[in-house]
């Protein structure tokens, strides 16, 4: 799983038949320090994260799991919406 942040929404009227209904969120992702550095992906969003949330990603076939969207093509899927992140010790 990974961590980042949903940056906009997408807006595709020509899509897989899969993918209707399913809303899709650019997300930026935040493993590098940098901002010029970090990578955005589009995310499947089931559960209804909003623009400027953090979030929690899954990617690939574990994505695919979680709503039943087996035969679908889905590589990233926000599973979780971050309230608030632990301090490191």
């Amino acid at each position: 799983m990974r961590i980042g942040r949903v940056i906009d929404n997408i807006w595709a009227t020509r899509k897989d038949e899969a993918l209707v209904g399913i809303k899709l969120m650019i997300v930026q992702l935040l493993d590098r320090e940098k901002e010029e550095d970090q990578r955005t992906i589009v995310a499947a969003d089931i559960i209804g994260a909003g623009i400027g949330e953090k979030v929690i990603i899954s990617e690939g076939s574990s994505a695919r799991q979680m709503g039943n969207f087996d035969h679908s093509p889905i590589d990233a899927m926000i599973v979780g919406i971050i309230d608030e992140e632990g301090k490191q010790r």
